[in-house]
C-alpha cells in the first residue's frame, strides 16, 4: 500500500455506500467520521459495518480482534461541525445536483481551507460542483464502486479547477486503501458507466425485440465474453431505477442516441419492477 498524509476522514452519507467506504478506510488504520441526516441512522450504519467485519473474522479473513478495533475508529455524527479536523471529506449521498451542492456547503463551512472536498458521485458533474465551493481545486471526485470494501477499482475524477495537488493526494489516498486508481475527465459516467451502461441498456432492447430470453441473454455474455455476471442480471442488481436514472444522465448530456433508456426499461420502472431490492425485474428473487 502507498503511503498518504491522509488520515482522518469525513464521510457524508451511511448508506450502502458510505457505510461501505467508511468500513474500507478504517480497516487501512484511518479514522473516520461519518456523517448522516440524523446521528442514529450513522450509528446503525456503524453497528452493520462491525457484523460485517464479524463475519469476515468467522471466515478467518481477519482477526477476531481487529472487529472492535477498526469499528472503534469510526464516529458516527449528525453534526456538520465533527469534520474540522478532517483531510478529506467524501461526499456519499443520493445522486441529486441540488442535494450535493446543498452538502458541499456545509462541508466547506464546517473545514479547514486545506480539506480536500470530494463527491463519490457516479454520474454527475464535479465541475458543476467544484464551482459551487469558494475553493474548486480543492475539489475532486473519488468514485468507489460497490461494495467499496472488495470492488478494487476507484475512479479519481480531474475537473479544469482541480489543483494537481489535490489529485495527487486523492491518488495516494485511494492507493493508501490497497485500491487500483484510474484518472478520468469530468466526462459524465467518468470510464466505467459510460461503457457499461449502453452495454445494459442494449440487452434490455435485444429482450424486448425477442431476440433471445433474459437466460440466453446473459449466457451468451458470460460464456461469450466470459462476464462474471449477465448484463439482466447486473441490471437488477444496480436497480432498475438507478440504471435509468443514468442512462437519463448519459443521454441529456452527451445528446447521442446510443445512450436512449429502452422503452422495456421505462415500462418495468414505471410498473416498480425495480430488481432485486423489490424481488422482480428481468429475474424474480425471494424476498428477505
Amino acid at each position: 500500500m502507498s503511503e498518504s498524509n491522509i488520515n482522518t476522514v469525513g464521510i457524508v452519507g451511511a448508506g450502502t455506500m458510505g457505510s461501505g467506504i467508511a468500513e474500507l478506510v478504517a480497516s487501512a488504520g484511518k479514522s473516520v467520521v461519518l456523517l448522516d441526516i440524523e446521528e442514529s441512522i450513522a450509528q446503525d450504519a456503524v453497528g452493520k459495518i462491525e457484523k460485517n467485519l464479524g463475519r469476515l473474522a468467522r471466515r478467518g479473513k481477519i482477526e477476531k480482534e481487529q472487529v472492535p478495533l477498526i469499528a472503534s475508529r469510526i464516529q458516527a455524527t449528525g453534526d456538520y461541525g465533527d469534520f474540522r479536523g478532517a483531510d478529506i471529506v467524501i461526499e456519499a449521498a443520493s445522486e441529486d445536483m441540488d442535494l450535493k451542492k446543498a452538502v458541499f456547503a456545509k462541508i466547506e463551512e464546517n473545514t479547514e481551507q486545506s480539506a480536500i472536498i470530494a463527491t463519490n458521485t457516479s454520474t454527475l458533474s464535479v465541475t458543476e460542483l467544484a464551482m459551487s465551493t469558494s475553493r474548486p481545486e480543492k475539489v475532486v471526485g473519488i468514485h468507489f464502486f460497490n461494495p467499496a470494501p472488495i470492488m478494487k477499482l476507484v475512479e479519481v475524477i480531474n475537473t479544469a479547477k482541480t489543483s494537481p495537488e489535490t489529485l495527487e493526494q486523492t491518488m495516494e489516498f485511494a492507493q493508501s486503501l490497497d485500491k487500483y486508481p484510474i484518472m478520468a475527465k469530468d466526462r459524465a459516467g467518468f470510464v466505467v458507466n459510460r461503457i457499461l451502461l449502453p452495454m445494459m441498456n442494449e440487452a434490455i432492447f435485444a429482450l424486448d425485440e425477442g431476440i433471445a430470453t433474459a437466460a440466453e441473454i446473459d449466457n451468451a455474455m458470460k460464456l461469450g465474453a466470459n462476464h462474471p455476471i449477465g448484463p439482466l442480471a447486473l441490471a437488477d442488481l444496480v436497480g432498475l431505477d438507478v440504471t435509468l436514472s443514468v442512462l437519463n444522465v448519459l443521454y441529456t448530456e452527451y445528446g447521442d442516441p446510443k445512450f436512449r433508456p429502452a422503452p422495456l426499461l421505462k415500462e418495468m420502472v414505471r410498473a416498480g419492477n425495480l430488481g432485486r431490492k423489490t424481488g422482480k425485474g428481468f429475474f424474480e428473487y425471494g424476498r428477505k
